[in-house]
């Protein structure tokens, strides 16, 4: 049985792409509270450690099961950028953004019934456009992406705000990369094509 750790829309919509079977369950985990920080912690160590307490916040409740969990976050100067929550905070991380380069970390961990890990960390390197106060309020008026770090949604008019993106697999930028998760999965012996 797969159990993916999560509600959000866009990375079932992401996962049901690859046609498997699976039940999605809200995580358990405390993000803000279990979020590491201090001297020598990176967005890489943040994104990963969150996916893997997703995962393991479920293990008590589906033992024999393979548990996905994934997280994201986005980086500017070393700073992560967590969900705007509204639009005026919205605006104000774009704004913040704009014309400049940031990175998103989205990790993924697969939790094995007997309580081993594995994982994979996607990267991408994002360069916003130096856009006006005025078409930052028009993206976020007709995105609302206030459930989302960042304050964007690359899968809808969010891709106006960008110059470039460089990385392994753009479904990474919008929370679940796909190739790895069929790669972890592979591993664990849930192949999404027949391999006879």
């Amino acid at each position: 049985m797969l159990i993916v750790a999560t509600t959000s829309a866009y990375r079932l919509a992401l996962l049901d792409r690859l046609g498997l079977t699976y039940r999605a369950v809200a995580h358990r985990a405390d993000e803000r509270a279990l979020e590491p920080s201090g001297a020598g912690v990176t967005p890489e160590d943040v994104a990963l450690m969150l996916a893997r307490a997703k995962a393991e916040s479920l293990a008590a409740e589906f033992p024999g099961a393979l548990i996905l969990g994934s997280d994201q976050v986005v980086a500017l100067d070393g700073e992560l950028l967590h969900k705007p929550g509204d639009a005026e905070n919205a605006v104000a991380q774009l704004r913040r953004m704009a014309g400049r380069t940031h990175r998103i970390v989205t990790a993924v961990a697969l939790r094995r019934p007997d309580g081993t890990f594995d994982s994979h960390v996607d990267v991408h390197v994002m360069r916003m456009r130096a856009l006006p106060e005025a078409a930052l309020r028009a993206y976020v008026a007709a995105d609302q992406p206030y459930d989302c770090a960042g304050s964007y949604k690359i899968e809808g008019l969010g891709i106006a705000l960008f110059e470039a993106a460089a990385g392994e697999d753009y479904t990474g930028i919008i929370g679940l990369p796909l190739t790895a998760v069929v790669t972890l999965l592979a591993r664990a012996g849930v192949h999404v094509l027949p391999q006879s």
